[in-house]
């Protein structure tokens, strides 16, 4: 029968193309963000001081 189509086809590439779009956007989104080159910078100062330990004992003789 001419004119008539099956819509079997397009409707998985309708999934192909949609699933394109967003993985597109999140794209988009996550280097307008500064997403890949953005990095955190971390200053971290940690200080302690040494215990003091008690003399040794002094050996009998």
């Amino acid at each position: 029968m001419a004119g008539e189509t099956s819509g079997g086809g397009n409707s998985g590439l309708a999934f192909i193309v949609g699933g394109l779009v967003v993985l597109v956007a999140v794209l988009a989104f996550s280097m307008f963000n500064g997403g890949f080159s953005h990095r955190k910078q971390v200053d971290v100062n940690i200080s302690a001081s040494a215990q003091k330990l008690p003399d040794a004992p002094k050996p009998a003789g």
